[in-house]
């Protein structure tokens, strides 16, 4: 049985009733209740209230696994830079007279800085710095070949050639974090064109020219890495994109959940309300604690006609609210109501819903998964400016950490619901073989 702790008085309609002469009062059973919030997981897929908002970007979806990837691969390329910087710097010191006076210093600062600056931009907050960086980082590589072009004084040589022709994959990749693959293939046969055909140039006089050789082996040998990338990118792009699609229907499911609990709030009126107040009548005439059962039921029915969604839940609608959502979920649950509150105490009705739907996610995930013969029970506090709900089982218990990221009924429709609340909030206590206790709260901020 239910072990309410509410006082007749403080159930809507039920002044001055006895529980037995108002049958199904506030646990109606659900097959009485059409349209009830009760519905079971797998009839309401990803029944979670997290807002789209939740994700703040252009696009309204957070791009955390692409974000991750494109901060990694920035240090990478950055790392890569630093290296090549240490290892060619003698380099660029020793072919400074092959070229006008400006050109080496103009290369170094703008190859070898930019792609430092890749780096360092990849632990800025905002991303959007180490896209512009590493654009940055490609455009300079691809100016500094082409500079080099009009730089060189064309009688000078050298055999070792042009020690900008060791990493135009590394350029390349710094493109692909940022372009198409299309573009970044136009990208990467330029760069590689100019900087072989410049490479020759210099070392024509030493070396037998093989040039469209030279060329299709960097063209092959960079497409390997650029395409490793490219491909790591574009899985990090779908699996964002299936988390969002994922969050948005649940969403979409969590309203039409909160439809079907309004729903069943009206029609637990009419039952717990007017049946009760005609069976009241009938059975013990005109009473003053009929009569202010019956004033109490036509106030409530006069408040859904001029207005059919409240915006504020008074303490009496709240608690049934959430015995509502806590019995749909489990007709057998035990309920303890305490707390107290100022006369007139109301709560946001964003608050009350979200609550009942994260406690009845907390009593479906009990009754799946806390095993045969365990009981559960509900403790809810409602207070002026607070409501607290406890779920708590003797049952199998598990491990919070253990849970995998995919599934979303702790993570997104319990935590990731109060959560959307502002005050609200969520934790779970669990461990293998000593049960699970489920804290919701909403705490109305100063």
């Amino acid at each position: 049985m239910e072990n309410t702790g509410v006082e007749p008085a403080e159930r809507p309609g039920s002044a001055g009733v006895e529980p037995a002469e108002r049958p199904g009062s506030a646990g109606v059973e659900p097959a009485e209740r059409p349209g009830s919030a009760g519905v079971e997981p797998a009839e309401r897929p990803g029944s979670a209230g997290v807002e789209p908002a939740e994700r703040p970007d252009g696009s309204g979806v957070e791009h955390r696994s692409l974000d991750r990837l494109l901060r990694m691969f920035g240090r990478f390329v950055g790392t890569g830079y630093v290296i090549y910087f240490a290892l060619l710097f003698s380099e660029l010191v020793r072919t400074a007279n092959l070229t006008a006076w400006w050109w080496p210093p103009f290369a170094g600062v703008t190859v070898f800085g930019s792609g430092v600056l890749l780096g360092l931009a990849t632990f800025l907050t905002d991303i959007r710095w180490t896209r512009v960086a590493a654009s940055v980082a490609a455009i300079s590589y691809l100016v500094a070949v082409c500079t080099w072009v009009v730089a060189w004084d064309g009688i000078s040589f050298d055999v070792a050639g042009h020690y900008l022709s060791t990493f135009p994959g590394l350029a390349t990749l710094a493109a692909a974090l940022v372009w198409r693959p299309g573009v970044v293939a136009a990208y990467l046969v330029t760069v590689v064109f100019v900087i072989q055909w410049s490479n020759a140039r210099v070392r024509q006089p030493f070396v037998e020219p093989t040039l469209f050789a030279d060329i299709a082996f960097a063209v092959m040998f960079c497409t390997i890495f650029v395409a490793a990338l490219l491909g790591a990118l574009r899985t990090a792009r779908i699996l964002d994109d299936t988390i969002a699609a994922t969050q948005a229907n649940a969403a979409s499911a969590a309203a039409a959940a909160a439809r079907d609990v309004e729903r069943e709030r009206f029609d637990a009126l009419i039952h717990d309300g007017v049946m009760s107040s005609l069976l009241s009548v009938a059975r013990q005439g005109r009473t003053e604690s009929v009569a202010r059962q019956a004033r109490a039921t036509l106030d409530q029915m006069d408040a859904l006609r001029s207005y059919s969604v409240d915006s504020r839940f008074d303490r009496v609608n709240a608690i049934a609210h959430l015995r509502a959502a806590a019995t749909d979920a489990d007709e057998s649950v035990s309920i303890e109501v305490g707390g107290t509150s100022d006369p007139g105490t109301t709560y946001p009705a964003e608050a009350v819903r979200a609550t009942g739907a994260a406690l009845a996610e907390a009593v479906r995930n009990s009754v799946k998964h806390a095993g045969e013969g365990a009981s559960r029970m509900v403790s809810v506090t409602a207070e002026s400016g607070r409501l607290a709900v406890s779920v708590s089982d003797d049952g199998a218990g598990f491990d919070p950490d253990s849970i995998p990221p995919h599934r979303l009924g702790v993570a997104v429709s319990i935590h990731g619901r109060m959560r959307q609340l502002d005050g609200g909030s969520a934790v779970v206590f669990s461990a293998a073989g000593a049960g699970t206790t489920v804290h919701l709260q909403w705490e109305a901020l100063a």
